[in-house]
């Protein structure tokens, strides 16, 4: 699974040919979250309160970029990282 992105410990991924809706993934620690691009929410999972504000931040800043990479992932071409939360 490709990693597009990593920031303060949290590493976002996307799989190819994933199933809908349009979603990525988010590890921190022992933590695994998956999170609705288009709905900026948690779908599944679990990420500390903190943590998942911070990627929900993240993912409405790069929301576009996402739905980019989503259509990507779906055709099976290369994913482009996206800039991190600083």
């Amino acid at each position: 699974m490709p990693q597009i992105s990593i920031f303060l410990g949290i590493i976002i991924k996307m799989y190819y040919r994933e199933h809908n809706p349009p979603h990525f993934h988010a590890d921190y620690a022992e933590h695994k979250a998956i999170i609705d691009i288009k709905n900026l929410e948690l779908w599944s999972g679990y990420l500390p309160p903190r943590v998942l504000g911070l990627v929900i931040e993240w993912a409405a800043i790069h929301q576009n970029e996402l739905m980019d990479n989503w259509g990507k992932a779906t055709r099976q071409e290369t994913l482009l990282p996206i800039k991190p939360l600083v």
